[in-house]
């Protein structure tokens, strides 16, 4: 049994988080805003987390409302889904599905996946998150933006952007300085077959470009993940040297800061398919979505909050 709290909650506080309003939210909802106010107690009381900052006329989501957020509005963009395809069961849509890592997809992808709806008519957008490539030869998904060198054997890459790093970490820490990082955590995150290429965007590459001398960049803590990396960071637990694109949500909140440089340029982000799946319905419905929303944008513009 799923341990979750109240679904009235969660939807109380999704809405009000999207609206940036509690009045906002009890129209929506068709409650009372003292209504909503007390669903969003109650779930911080249950999660032992202050989601919202609350001023005379104004509510603000703090950084962990924010990382809140961002995944609950995947998960009731997935539940939406899934009703309106219970409620026109008639319907057989052609469905086209999607990988990437679970920060790209919760980030980058999900906000746009409306967009892709629109552009194909009669087509579901089902997106494949995990940090395991997906198995395109077996068919576990049509394609996938993949992060790398942009070389996949037996496979079409088509190249979509350069990712670009730069220490990031909450304002709370006050990190104005590099020497600052002496007294900081640094946050790691491990890059599995990426490990040790020239492009890894590591605390060591950063500290050698930069020339800083002051602190080890070979301590602190590992996460296993980039999405992990994120939230640490959001947290408060210390400083990441994170992807710029996926935390432009974060930057522009004010959850994160960018305290000073170098940005460091990391690996390619490619739409990969199948060698000779390009005539493929859904490979290329896939293809002319992701080219048109990734391949000319500005890196700082890629995450929608």
């Amino acid at each position: 049994m799923r341990a979750l709290p109240s679904l009235v909650s969660l939807r109380a506080f999704e809405a009000a988080a999207r609206r940036e309003s509690f009045k906002l939210a009890a129209a929506e909802l068709g409650v009372t805003p003292t209504a909503i106010s007390h669903q969003i107690k109650g779930l911080e009381t249950d999660l032992g987390l202050r989601l919202f900052t609350r001023k005379a006329r104004e509510v603000a989501l703090t950084p962990q409302g924010l990382a809140l957020y961002l995944d609950l509005r995947v998960a009731f963009d997935s539940m939406a889904e899934a009703i309106d395809r219970a409620r026109r069961p008639t319907e057989r849509k052609q469905a086209a599905t999607l990988s990437a890592t679970v920060a790209f997809t919760s980030r980058a992808l999900a906000p746009r996946a409306e967009s892709f709806r629109g552009q194909n008519p009669g087509w579901d957008l089902r997106l494949h998150a995990s940090d395991r490539p997906a198995n395109l030869r077996a068919g576990e998904a049509d394609a996938a933006i993949r992060c790398g060198v942009g070389q996949y054997s037996g496979q079409v890459a088509t190249p979509l952007f350069t990712d670009r790093y730069a220490p990031v970490c909450s304002p709370r820490l006050d990190i104005r300085r590099p020497k600052h990082l002496a007294g900081a955590t640094l946050i790691h995150r491990e890059w599995g077959p990426h490990a040790n290429g020239p492009r890894l965007a590591s605390w060591r590459r950063w500290a050698d470009e930069r020339g800083a001398k002051s602190f080890d960049p070979e301590v602190g803590t590992v996460v296993a993940d980039e999405e992990s990396a994120i939230r640490a960071a959001v947290a408060g637990q210390g400083v990441a040297l994170a992807s710029l694109p996926l935390v432009a949500a974060e930057l522009a909140s004010g959850a994160l800061v960018q305290p000073f440089g170098p940005v460091l340029d990391g690996l390619q982000y490619d739409f990969v398919h199948p060698l000779g799946a390009e005539d493929r319905p859904a490979v290329a419905a896939l293809k002319d979505w992701v080219v048109a929303e990734f391949a000319a944008a500005e890196p700082s513009s890629l995450s929608r909050g």
